[in-house]
């Protein structure tokens, strides 16, 4: 006999993979909601990979912005269109987020696509309004389930927390990727249905897969020379004068040393040059400043021993995980969930924030032992943690 399925209502053998049971779930219809391919950022190439792990096994639509912010207030590109391995078929540009009528338009065309769930990617307060207004506009029968890299923003402001409860009070269902998340969701919504896990890894910059010794020829730097990396925005919570200051103990301690600092500096370049004449490392540091094209990573992180995070603040932060698809070990602070994505002593290290002299300690440790082989075995077999394959059975287990 045969039997014609709806493909909106197709079911599917889905494997638990740890009591070895099989369940039944239900191909969810799926609407995601964030920036992709070729908006920047990790938020970005967060969002196009779940894109892609979610439609293996689900009908998944996705709707991005035609316009994500307002010139006025993020006046440099917010677009790179030099990596296309980030970019998915398919895409609908559709979200105005300063334009109210465009998010009620926006949202009544999901509502007829036959969306079961709307996945919210949540980083901001500033789309507040317009994903209020399309929480409205898709009524109580449309799941929502809202993705929060932080609850709050890095960097506060007034009415911050108001605007957040706004949004997030309406969703049903929530994925935190820290503890410190997980309790600020629990103070604006008691009763939140969410699960905790952790970022999973990004390994797509992985495009020419470089060697150690190819990606060091191409940035001109010896192969006897021990590097650390810090890479991304520089921001004052990220820290990065503590990395400067432990630079003169880890010179003398280590010798041969050099600090990679890739990142755009949004004007407060200077500064940090200061400190580091001041430390009196300018030949341990190489700065290359402004933002990084997503297909000039790979050198970075390929070239790279170890990656730093000297973190004054944070929840969760996506360099873990790029580090992580090259298999290097991270230094962290014991901030936010920056330790929860970190095996002490096995895949990186977990030091006090705001101090230097631990900093030093920790590279000094790790250089000393020469171990790079191993935290790269320990980094590989903790793959499943880090896996999108994960991410997914998460999400498919909201009803």
């Amino acid at each position: 006999m045969k039997m014609r399925l709806n493909r909106c209502f197709h079911s599917q053998m889905k494997d638990t993979g740890e009591s070895g049971s099989v369940v039944m779930r239900k191909r969810k219809n799926i609407a995601m909601i964030g920036p992709v391919y070729p908006y920047k950022g990790g938020i970005s190439h967060y969002t196009g990979l779940m894109y892609r792990a979610l439609s293996d096994n689900n009908n998944v639509k996705m709707i991005s912005y035609k316009l994500q912010y307002p010139r006025f207030l993020f006046k440099k590109e917010q677009r790179d269109y030099s990596n296309k391995i980030f970019k998915i078929d398919g895409v609908q540009y559709l979200i105005n987020t300063a334009n109210p009528f465009n998010c009620i338009k926006v949202a009544c065309k999901i509502k007829k696509m036959g969306a079961d769930m709307v996945i919210f990617q949540w980083w901001h307060p500033y789309f507040a309004p317009c994903y209020w207004i399309m929480e409205k506009a898709l009524g109580k029968r449309v799941k929502k389930l809202f993705v929060c890299h932080n609850v709050f923003p890095h960097e506060r402001f007034p009415l911050d927390a108001a605007l957040s409860k706004l949004v997030l009070k309406n969703g049903d269902y929530f994925i935190t990727q820290s503890k410190l998340d997980t309790e600020n969701l629990i103070s604006i919504k008691k009763d939140a249905k969410y699960r905790q896990t952790v970022l999973p890894t990004f390994n797509a910059f992985k495009m020419k897969n470089m060697s150690r010794e190819e990606a060091r020829e191409v940035l001109e730097i010896s192969n006897n020379t021990k590097i650390i990396l810090f890479f991304g925005f520089i921001r004052e919570y990220k820290g990065l004068k503590h990395i400067i200051n432990a630079l003169p103990i880890i010179k003398e301690k280590i010798g041969n040393i050099k600090l990679l600092i890739v990142g755009d500096f949004d004007g407060d370049r200077e500064r940090y040059e200061a400190m580091i004449d001041e430390n009196q490392v300018t030949k341990n540091v190489e700065i290359f400043d402004g933002y990084i094209p997503d297909n000039e990573v790979e050198k970075f992180f390929a070239a790279a021993d170890l990656v730093v995070l000297p973190y004054e603040s944070a929840t969760q932060s996506g360099i873990v995980q790029i580090a992580y698809g090259f298999e290097k070990p991270v230094i962290v602070t014991n901030v936010g969930g920056l330790p929860d994505v970190v095996n002490n002593g096995k895949t990186g290290y977990i030091v006090p924030p705001k101090n230097p002299k631990a900093i030093a300690d920790v590279v000094e440790k790790f250089f000393s032992q020469n171990d790079s082989k191993n935290f790269q075995i320990n980094i590989q077999r903790e793959a499943y943690k880090y896996s999108w394959e994960r991410m997914t059975d998460i999400i498919e287990s909201f009803e």
